[in-house]
């Protein structure tokens, strides 16, 4: 799990002020202090954000919003709670697959429209609608494929790291294999954002 320390240093580098967002606020409203799930979320969105916020960094030619980043990493997986997924200690009703889109929803319903679209477009390397159809995925018409150089990254980095194996970077030919299982159409993008991003473990 995620030390203290490491989330605290994570925060210092974006101080609070009158129109920032403290992402910790929102996880509170929805993650009870003790719970197991709790600790998942947290540990995950710090894993997803410091790949993220590094690779931002290696890329200036992005101008890269890297406090959105921090915000939108903490809570692409907001809606994990409300699903059938007991390994991470979540006892809702959903299946799992449709957490990028409940959590958006919920994002939505705080006012923060630009979170909910990282959190529905992160799943896999994004997902068509296609797609979405021959897996019999109920999910409404929409976009669940990242469009911003934010969005990408955040996809991009998620793929690297689990909620079952908390702090443990993935391999980039580990990734590549998993992405492949779900069809090449899947792989041809993450490979997409591997040439955009770069960072990989080989």
């Amino acid at each position: 799990m995620v030390t203290r320390e490491t989330l605290e240093a994570l925060q210092a580098q974006f101080p609070l002020g009158p129109d920032s967002l403290d992402p910790l606020t929102i996880i509170d409203r929805y993650y009870p202090e003790g719970t197991e799930r709790r600790a998942i979320l947290i540990a995950h969105g710090v894993d997803v954000a410091t790949l993220a916020l590094e690779l931002a960094e290696a890329h200036p030619e992005l101008a890269i919003d890297r406090r959105f980043v921090y915000e939108a990493a903490m809570l692409h997986d907001i809606g994990i709670y409300l699903t059938d997924a007991e390994g991470i200690d979540c006892h809702g009703s959903e299946p799992y697959i449709r957490h990028g889109y409940l959590g958006a929803e919920l994002l939505r319903s705080l006012g923060l429209p630009r979170h909910a679209h990282v959190a529905e477009r992160h799943t896999g390397a994004g997902l068509t609608m296609q797609e979405l159809r021959d897996k019999g995925v109920d999910l409404p018409e929409g976009v669940y494929m990242p469009e911003t150089v934010e969005e990408r990254l955040i996809c991009y980095a998620d793929k690297f790291y689990s909620k079952t194996r908390l702090g443990r970077r993935k391999e980039l030919d580990k990734v590549r294999l998993s992405l492949l299982r779900h069809g090449p159409a899947s792989l041809e993008r993450f490979d997409a954002l591997a040439s955009e991003f770069g960072g990989g473990q080989s």
